[in-house]
């Protein structure tokens, strides 16, 4: 139940980060508000957004939506960071930052992401938590203004837009890229679209519109959303298409893209050597790695890592009980905490555990999970040495070395680190190079390439030197 308050106000702490006019309550008075407390890596939170931006569309003349970020990780505390995030999911409402949690604490919120409704008199009358409640939304929010007529109190103008864009560049938060002897494919993910360049950076082919959508089609004629994971296997390319919650191919001689697992819509199954897997729905699926004929990916909205069988055509679940944590196990005996990126070494999967902090592994003949590093969910930081010193703050990406080194965009401390696998030994790059937020990390020809999320760019990492090169991608 959502907290009394008589008199609504914004906290005079708050930061707002895309507006330079605080919302006024005098201001809500005639709409109703819709408050949303979220924080920037929390898939739910983000599946969320989806039902707020048909929220907006259905109810434009009566609805105004304000956003709250409330912090999990230390590096989410700055109006910065939010700002980041705010333009990556392209929100024209505003947004505060609120990391000592004042108006969640005034509204007795407990849990991301959580919706408060205030009525057209800005009093808090109901509060829904999690997501996928969007009917129960629209039906609550049509019922407090129809009140609003009955009582002659609504306002019809439209809540105006506001934003404080990002500099219009080449790319717009790219998460992945991967390179071959000729070619880099990287996530342009905030445009909706997976690039195909040369080495030194010269677009040759775009896929996906440009425009977030879900259709088959070749080359720019079809739709994606917020693309993230790249895998190459023969002649095809393979995207973990996370808006869309499906995994995408490209057969790259003629450009054509089609679906091969999910339906487009989030949901929560648990295959088990389904025979149809674009009937299937998932939630989130973030990285895909092709090893053997199959594709392994990471299903951060479910907590798990999937397997689909290129050769039988089934989809199957690998590991993970679907509960959030850091056990170790056997296949659904284990747990996971929203895996992020994944790689294959040798007859094993490596797994960014990015909501444990940890680096997982999966042996694939028994499919016994293990943890190399990390202590889990709530202890993040950044630290090297040993196993159990190691701390890493929301690790969205590995890379392998046949050797056994495990490298790692350490996203959330802006890091590059090396783990070794078999001992644990992590430490971290110093590198003549400013990282914000890296997301994506590949190891190819003697180097490391290196999707600089925030900085909008691909840098090359040379592994023999440290010499730094920002690629020049459509410039």
């Amino acid at each position: 139940m959502v907290q009394q308050v008589d008199t609504f106000e914004f906290p005079a702490g708050l930061e707002w980060v895309n507006t330079s006019q605080v919302p006024q309550t005098e201001q809500l008075r005639g709409r109703v508000t819709l408050l949303y407390f979220w924080t920037y890596d929390c898939t739910h939170c983000v599946n969320l957004l989806a039902d707020l931006a048909w929220l907006e569309n259905r109810h434009h003349d009566g609805l105004c939506v304000i956003g709250v970020h409330t912090p999990r990780y230390d590096a989410q505390r700055s109006g910065a960071a939010v700002l980041k995030a705010v333009n990556r999911h392209q929100l024209r409402h505003p947004v505060a930052s609120d990391p000592g949690f004042a108006l969640w604490q005034r509204l007795g919120v407990q849990a991301w992401p959580s919706v408060v409704l205030l009525d057209t008199q800005a009093r808090p009358a109901a509060i829904f938590t999690g997501e996928g409640r969007r009917q129960e939304l629209d039906r609550r929010i049509t019922d407090l203004l129809d009140d609003a007529i009955a009582n002659d109190t609504r306002v019809y103008d439209s809540w105006p837009a506001v934003s404080r864009p990002e500099p219009r560049l080449p790319l717009s938060f790219p998460s992945r890229v991967i390179a071959t002897d000729s070619h880099l494919y990287i996530s342009d993910t905030a445009h909706h679209r997976v690039l195909e360049t040369t080495l030194d950076g010269t677009v040759q082919r775009q896929f996906g519109a440009g425009n977030a959508g879900y259709w088959d089609g070749r080359l720019a004629d079809c739709g994606l959303s917020s693309p993230q994971g790249l895998a190459l296997l023969k002649d095809c390319l393979y995207i973990a298409d996370t808006g869309n919650h499906a995994i995408r191919r490209v057969r790259l001689l003629g450009g054509d893209v089609d679906t091969v697992a999910g339906t487009g819509k989030a949901g929560r199954e648990r295959p088990q050597l389904h025979p149809d897997p674009t009937s299937v729905s998932l939630c989130a699926p973030v990285d895909v790695i092709a090893h053997n004929e199959h594709l392994y990916f990471t299903v951060a909205g479910q907590h798990q890592v999937w397997d689909l069988d290129l050769t039988r055509r089934t989809l199957d679940v690998l590991a993970g009980s679907g509960r959030f944590g850091v056990d170790d196990g056997a296949g659904s005996y284990a747990s996971f905490a929203q895996p992020a990126g994944i790689a294959a070494l040798g007859s094993a999967l490596i797994v960014a555990d990015a909501g444990g902090g940890a680096i997982r592994a999966i042996r694939l003949a028994d499919r016994q999970v293990t943890t190399v590093v990390g202590k889990g969910p709530w202890e993040f930081g950044d630290a090297a040495g040993n196993r159990d010193t190691v701390r890493l703050q929301h690790p969205l990406s590995v890379a392998v070395d046949p050797r056994g080194l495990v490298f790692v965009a350490d996203s959330y401390n802006s890091k590059l680190k090396a783990i070794n696998l078999k001992s644990g030994e992590t430490r971290s790059f110093n590198l003549p190079y400013r990282f914000h937020e890296p997301e994506g990390v590949s190891a190819s020809h003697g180097a490391l390439w290196v999707a600089n999320t925030n900085a909008h760019e691909i840098v090359r990492v040379d592994l023999s030197n440290g010499s730094c090169q920002r690629i020049a991608i459509g410039e």
